[in-house]
């Protein structure tokens, strides 16, 4: 079961990496970017988040990648059915909710958002920062299921 061990300390890095960064875009970036004038703030979000997004397109599929493999080899899909164990199924959730995210609606709306930003950049800001703030607390909230879960403790 080494492989289940290193699969685990990976989907951690990966998990840590993603959620970390939308933490830090959420409670620095964002409120940072909203404190400055005009379309100053839109282009700092711009520039961060565009180096972010590379990153976390490879974080978020190898957390899921990971996610599987020990379910897969733990043999824990009746897990899934179990009222206890809502967290893997709140974890598969909000990996797909991010999946289509950043492969599917970021690139489609990409132009329109940064249209927008120029036109009214407060709103747009406020927006997402309420956008990124409904996505941590999601996360949040499956991150301590999952880990009191898998230490025993259950919220059923």
């Amino acid at each position: 079961m080494d492989d289940v061990a290193f699969a685990r300390a990976l989907h951690v890095i990966a998990v840590v990496h993603w959620i970390g960064g939308l933490s830090f875009v959420t409670f620095v970036l964002l409120p940072l970017a909203r404190a400055l004038t005009g379309v100053q703030g839109a282009a700092l979000v711009e520039l961060v988040e565009r180096r972010f997004v590379a990153q976390v397109r490879l974080s978020v599929p190898l957390a899921g990648a990971t996610g599987f493999w020990m379910v897969y080899r733990m043999n824990l899909w009746s897990r899934f059915h179990e009222p206890a164990y809502w967290w893997m199924g709140t974890m598969v959730a909000l990996w797909v909710v991010f999946m289509l995210l950043l492969f599917v609606m970021e690139p489609l709306l990409h132009r329109i958002v940064e249209r927008r930003a120029r036109r009214q950049p407060q709103v747009t800001l406020l927006r997402m920062s309420r956008l990124h703030e409904a996505l941590l607390a999601g996360a949040a909230i499956t991150i301590l299921g999952a880990v009191a879960g898998a230490h025993g403790l259950f919220f059923p």
